[in-house]
């Protein structure tokens, strides 16, 4: 609560300057020169103003104590939940916006409405001699000193509420581990803080100047005031073209960079790390697109670094895993490069490609947990050792999901889990068949089902790959997917077409 009241502090206390700095500014001013007019029943004026005062400060008060109770109500809690943070971290954000809104709203009708209404009885029974169109006079001047105070009062809000923006961020971190952000949601666009502000700085001397001299033909009854309006219309109607275009030039000046900006976060956001920001500008904003080229080049080295380090653990781990056999050794990368042939073939998109060499390379990772006794047999395997076996396309998933990340490793596990599966569903773990089988699988199948016939054995030599290609040209539709298998095919009779085709023992190589 102790950081609350001090932000009310804060809040008052810029009150406060803005509404010195306004009346005296311009309202001093003013009514320095309206106390030379001939005005009868000053006594009465002060009665109304007094009462028109009491009645904006209870409005205005009934207004702010509604803005910040979402807040308040976060403080007076024990045990705030998420949801009660988030609101009143948004609402904090919001309150320079709603000052604007209070000052504009309460603060000016409540204080011009009853000074007008009374005004007006005061001279309807004889209290106040005023001529009527200087009740008008004062009010553009009201609205004019509003403005002002708006405008300070908007700019002193928004600094004070960056520690109490602090204090409830860290509140959400302490409570419940959640860093509290309006995560990229805009309160106020810089486009239209910029064109308001520089707006209002344009005109609102212009048109002090206007009522004040406006004010001074009439105290001094110069026979200029006949004519006044149509020049300082002239001047008006210039003055509000001149700030409007200006306004929109520096907003635009201000809104290009950001957007480039904005642009190239999007990118990187997607996961584009080769993206860089234009640097097209010699102010500060230089200075900030090129500090974001360089963090965005330094995140696409160390991901490259990243790749290389997490293609070389899955390549360590597939070597791992086939030196546990000495006939099988080199079967995961060869199987991997098999695939990734098929994918190419197929069209495969980068990331899809990047998928199926990590699930090939892991393909029979399940077989760390088969007994040596059966999957260094010499002899062919008997029925009870081939269902061993033939648990290791689960397994393999289960082990995978026991990585951290395991969002990272998510996507291999379909793959990894069946590349036994058969196309017309005789295959394990889960006789899934035609395209029931994940796309990964079913590539892996093929690559995994060549390098094994062509892999020597204790108890066998590997077929030549004629021979090879052929079952597998056979098996398609059956064993495997028509369309993969036949990719693989031609892959094969391609190479042998080309001058110099590559000798049978070169396939895998290629591939």
């Amino acid at each position: 609560m102790t950081e609350y009241r001090r932000f009310l502090r804060r809040l008052v206390r810029n009150y406060i300057i803005g509404s010195v700095l306004a009346v005296l500014c311009l309202g001093g001013a003013v009514m320095s020169s309206a106390l030379r007019l001939p005005i009868g029943g000053f006594s009465s004026l002060f009665i109304v103003l007094f009462i028109s005062f009491l009645v904006m400060m209870s409005v205005e008060f009934l207004t702010f104590a509604r803005q910040v109770r979402p807040i308040r109500g976060l403080f007076l809690q024990q045990k705030p939940t998420i949801d009660d943070i988030r609101n009143a971290y948004v609402q904090i954000h919001r309150l320079p916006s709603l000052s604007v809104l209070r000052i504009m709203g309460p603060h000016l009708l409540g204080l011009s409405v009853p000074a007008i209404l009374l005004t007006l009885l005061f001279m309807r029974i004889g209290w106040v001699d005023l001529p009527v169109h200087y009740i008008g006079i004062a009010a553009s001047g009201a609205i004019l000193v509003a403005g002002m105070h708006a405008l300070i009062e908007y700019f002193l809000t928004d600094q004070a509420i960056r520690p109490l923006l602090k204090f409830v961020s860290e509140m959400g971190q302490r409570d419940y581990g959640i860093s509290v952000s309006l995560d990229g949601r805009v309160i106020v666009s810089t486009q239209r803080k910029f064109q308001l502000s520089a707006f209002s700085i344009g005109t609102f001397p212009l048109f002090f100047f206007v009522l004040a001299t406006q004010i001074r033909l009439s105290v001094t009854g110069s026979p200029l005031i006949e004519d006044y309006w149509q020049w300082a219309s002239l001047i008006l109607i210039f003055g509000i073209l001149f700030s409007s275009l200006g306004a929109w030039l520096l907003s635009r000046s201000v809104r290009q960079p950001i957007g480039n900006l904005e642009k190239a976060l999007r990118a990187v956001q997607t996961g584009d790390l080769e993206v860089r920001a234009s640097d097209l500008y010699s102010d500060e904003f230089s200075r900030l697109v090129a500090g974001f080229n360089h963090m965005v080049q330094g995140l696409s080295q160390r991901q490259r670094v990243n790749e290389q380090l997490l293609q070389s653990y899955f390549s360590t781990l597939a070597a791992a895993l086939d030196a546990r056999d000495t006939y099988t050794a080199g079967h995961s990368q060869r199987v991997a490069e098999y695939s990734l042939l098929i994918g190419r073939g197929a069209g495969l998109g980068r990331e899809e490609l990047d998928l199926l060499n990590k699930s090939a390379l892991l393909h029979d990772i399940g077989k760390i947990g088969v007994r040596d006794s059966v999957l260094l047999k010499d002899g062919r395997l008997t029925d009870e050792e081939f269902e061993q076996i033939k648990k290791h396309p689960a397994l393999g998933e289960e082990i995978l999901k026991q990585i951290e990340p395991a969002e990272m490793m998510a996507p291999l596990l379909p793959g990894v889990r069946s590349h036994h599966e058969r196309y017309d569903g005789r295959g394990y773990p889960d006789g899934l068949a035609g395209t029931d089988i994940p796309k990964l699988g079913r590539i892996i199948a093929v690559a995994d089902a060549f390098d094994a016939m062509t892999s020597d054995r204790p108890y066998r030599s590997g077929m030549p790959l004629e021979k090879a290609i052929s079952i597998i040209s056979e098996g398609k539709g059956t064993q495997w997917d028509p369309y993969y298998a036949q990719i693989f095919v031609d892959a094969f009779y391609q190479g042998k077409e080309q001058p110099a085709a590559p000798k049978p023992e070169q396939f895998r190589a290629e591939a």
